[in-house]
C-alpha cells in the first residue's frame, strides 16, 4: 500500500476509541482465528462456516447470529481486511469524534446487519424471479464492507465539501466520491447479478441504503423531539445530522 492511500482522506485523523477497538477485533479474529487456528489446527474452516452469513444456514438451521457475526470475519486475502480497516480508520474516526462513541457504534452495527438483511432479501427475490434456488443461497458472505459503506455514506453527508483524492490523484469533494463508489457498486451488481462475482455488491449497497434510512429516521425523530419540546430536555440532547462544513447562519439538513 503506497503513501498515496493516506491522501484518500485529506488528513490523517487520530484514531478514535471505538474505531480502534473494532480494528483490533477484526484483525484479531482474522489473524488468530481464521488464519492461524483454521489453517493450522482445525481440519475444516469451522469458524468461517459457523459465523459467516450463509442464507441457507440462517433460514434452515436458524443460525440467526450470522447477520451480525459475519461482519467481523474476512477472507484469506489480506487486502480484504486491510482496505476495510483503513477505510474504517480514515472515515470512521472523525464520525465518532463528531457523534460520540455510543451512536457511532450503534450506527456501524446497524449498517452491518442491515446490509446482510438486504442481501438476503435480494437472494430470496432472485430465487422467486428465477423460479429456482439461486447458487448464492448456500454461499457464505463475510467482511465489514457493509458496515464500512454505511460509514462512507455518513461521511459524505456530514463532510461532503471536504476535498479528497480519488486514487490519490483526482481531487473531488467527498460527496461526489461516495456517489462514484455507490455508482460503481450498482453498475457491477446490474452487470453481474446478485451472485455473479466474488464480491457481494448487494451487501455493499445494503450498507449505504441502511445508513441512509437510519440517519433519515433518526434525524427526523430528533427534530420531532426538539419541536415537541419536552421541557427543553430534548433541545439539550439534540444533535442534528447537518453539513457542519457549511458556515452559513442557517443549518442545512442533509435530508
Amino acid at each position: 500500500m503506497s503513501d498515496n492511500m493516506g491522501q484518500v482522506q485529506f488528513q490523517v485523523v487520530r484514531i478514535s476509541p471505538w474505531v480502534k477497538r473494532l480494528i483490533i477485533i477484526n484483525v484479531g479474529i482474522w489473524f488468530l482465528l481464521q488464519t492461524l487456528l483454521e489453517n493450522l489446527i482445525l481440519p475444516e474452516p469451522y469458524i468461517t462456516e459457523f459465523f459467516s452469513f450463509t442464507p441457507r444456514f440462517t433460514v434452515e438451521y436458524f443460525f440467526v447470529w450470522q447477520p451480525f457475526t459475519y461482519m467481523f470475519l474476512h477472507s484469506a486475502n489480506v487486502f480484504h481486511v486491510l482496505l476495510n480497516m483503513i477505510s474504517l480508520w480514515f472515515f470512521g474516526s472523525e464520525l465518532e469524534y463528531r457523534w460520540g462513541g455510543r451512536f457511532f457504534l450503534t450506527y456501524y452495527l446497524v449498517c452491518g446487519v442491515g446490509a446482510a438483511l438486504i442481501y438476503f432479501l435480494g437472494v430470496v427475490a432472485t430465487g422467486l424471479v428465477q423460479g429456482a434456488e439461486p447458487a448464492v443461497y448456500g454461499t457464505p458472505v463475510l467482511g465489514a464492507s457493509g458496515a464500512v459503506f454505511g460509514i462512507l455514506l455518513a461521511y459524505g453527508i456530514l463532510f461532503g465539501d471536504r476535498v479528497i483524492y480519488f486514487f490519490g490523484i483526482f481531487p473531488m469533494k467527498a460527496r461526489y466520491f461516495i456517489m462514484i463508489i455507490g455508482g460503481i457498486e450498482l453498475m457491477t451488481l446490474l452487470n453481474s447479478g446478485v451472485g455473479g462475482g466474488q464480491v457481494a455488491n448487494l451487501a455493499h449497497l445494503g450498507g449505504l441504503i441502511t445508513g441512509y434510512f437510519y440517519l433519515l429516521f433518526w434525524t427526523r425523530w430528533q427534530q420531532s423531539r426538539w419541536r415537541g419540546g419536552k421541557g427543553g430536555k430534548g433541545r439539550r440532547n439534540l444533535r442534528l445530522v447537518v453539513n457542519n462544513e457549511d458556515k452559513s447562519d442557517e443549518p442545512k439538513y442533509w435530508n
